[in-house]
């Protein structure tokens, strides 16, 4: 497994995005993810508009996680009306 950061952003209505960020852990949960933390970003203006959304909330989940389990992770993301963006990013252990 290796570690992996994790940023999304919700829409800032806090329904969707409460909802958003408990199908995020549940999808990563699925696939055997170990969230290590969960860190909130705030709100923040978006450099383009998405999903007719110029501004979102941020979070940045920080995990282990099998390489190989972020192809279907992005599958299940790709579904979620509640999620505006995603990106993961492997972290260097040295």
């Amino acid at each position: 497994m290796k570690k992996y950061e994790l940023m999304t952003i919700f829409p800032l209505d806090e329904e969707k995005s409460k909802k958003g960020a408990e199908d995020v852990k549940a999808t990563l949960a699925k696939f055997g993810a170990e969230i290590e933390e969960d860190k909130a970003f705030g709100d923040r203006d978006l450099t383009y508009e998405i999903k007719k959304q110029k501004k979102g909330r941020f979070v940045l989940y920080t995990m282990k996680l099998n390489p190989g389990k972020i192809v279907d992770i992005e599958k299940e993301f790709k579904i979620n009306m509640n999620l505006l963006k995603y990106q993961f990013v492997r972290i260097d252990e040295k």
